[in-house]
């Protein structure tokens, strides 16, 4: 019996261990995954800069709707890379300028009552809540805090600039109706 005991017990700690690599070996996959995701959008940006195109396409059918917006945010002169996926916010512009993932952040925080952390609006809108996907997605929310989008009340808390905010009560858009069913948010609900 005490041999069974023995051999169980070396059992259970090498599964254990094997759980951890599995973990490991999981997290430096995503590392990876991501890094690779990073190295083809820069293949294809500098594949596009260096066939001479004018500017920097978005990705596909955003683009009429913010064309004359985006036509503002242009480098000066002939420049290859000249769209600013993410404009400056002013109170004439509407959300419908920004790229569609982070058109999604802010409809989703136009929904919510409160400020939210970022692996809360990763869940709210069906991304991964793994630490390393949030982590990229907080560096998101930076870049809409800098642009005037979204304010960081406190750290990590992250909720509407006021001008936003005030338009957020305006009747909705279709849009943000369907994100908040893709996103199962509903007014006054916080995931």
């Amino acid at each position: 019996m005490e041999e069974l005991d023995r051999r169980e017990a070396a059992a259970r700690v090498e599964i254990a261990e094997l759980r951890d690599q599995i973990e490991e070996l999981t997290r430096r996959l995503a590392e990876r995954e991501d890094v690779l995701s990073r190295l083809q959008i820069t293949r294809e940006t500098m594949t596009e800069i260096l066939s001479g195109d004018e500017a920097v396409s978005v990705a596909g059918a955003e683009a009429d709707a913010g064309e004359a917006e985006m036509e503002k945010h242009r480098l000066p002169a002939r420049s290859p890379v000249g769209v600013r996926l993410v404009p400056h916010w002013t109170p004439e512009l509407a959300v419908e300028v920004l790229p569609g993932s982070y058109r999604d952040v802010v409809e989703v925080l136009q929904d919510a009552v409160h400020p939210m952390r970022a692996h809360h609006l990763c869940a709210a809108l069906g991304l991964s809540t793994d630490k390393s996907k949030v982590e990229g997605f907080r560096a998101k929310l930076k870049r809409l805090v800098e642009r005037g989008w979204l304010v960081e009340e406190e750290p990590g808390l992250f909720t509407l600039c006021q001008g936003l905010a005030a338009a957020g009560d305006a009747p909705e858009q279709a849009g943000a109706s369907a994100v908040r069913r893709r996103a199962d948010v509903g007014s006054g609900s916080r995931p």
